[in-house]
């Protein structure tokens, strides 16, 4: 199942990210890409967000990757849902952070403008499980 869901998260580049500040709970849809084991999720945003602000505080995270993008609302049998728990982690490593964005900006191209701005900074998630849901009530957990 671990290959599955590996496969899953590696396939998909979009997700709905949730942070938390003192209780009360902030979504952002954002781009992602993953590191070659699916452990580890990158995104960009900017300094200045809710987002951002958020994971300095707080930095345990929950993150939310689907397949209804591709048109499988019509039949929800068929829907997939995976749950990443995690905790974000600075980059720091210049290098690191260097590769991370180019990595980004491959698999993003149209954030371009976006990640070029000063303002950008690397959300670094580290997933700690997994709840995959295929269907209504094939449900598997696993933790890293």
């Amino acid at each position: 199942m671990r290959e599955r869901i590996k496969a899953f998260l590696k396939e998909k580049d979009m997700c709905v990210l949730a942070t938390t500040l003192e209780g009360k709970p902030h979504c952002s849809l954002m781009a992602y890409m993953t590191d070659e084991e699916a452990e580890w999720i990158y995104m960009v945003t900017h300094r200045s967000t809710t987002k951002y602000t958020n994971l300095l505080s707080n930095e345990k995270v929950s993150l939310l990757v689907d397949n209804r993008s591709e048109g499988v609302s019509g039949d929800r049998a068929n829907l997939k849902a995976l749950t990443v728990h995690g905790t974000f982690h600075a980059v720091e490593d210049r290098e690191m952070r260097d590769r991370i964005l180019e990595q980004v900006r491959q698999r993003h191209p149209h954030m371009q403008d976006f990640l070029n701005n000063p303002e950008a900074e690397i959300i670094s998630v580290r997933a700690s499980s997994f709840l995959f849901l295929d269907g209504i009530s094939d449900s598997h957990f696993i933790t890293l």
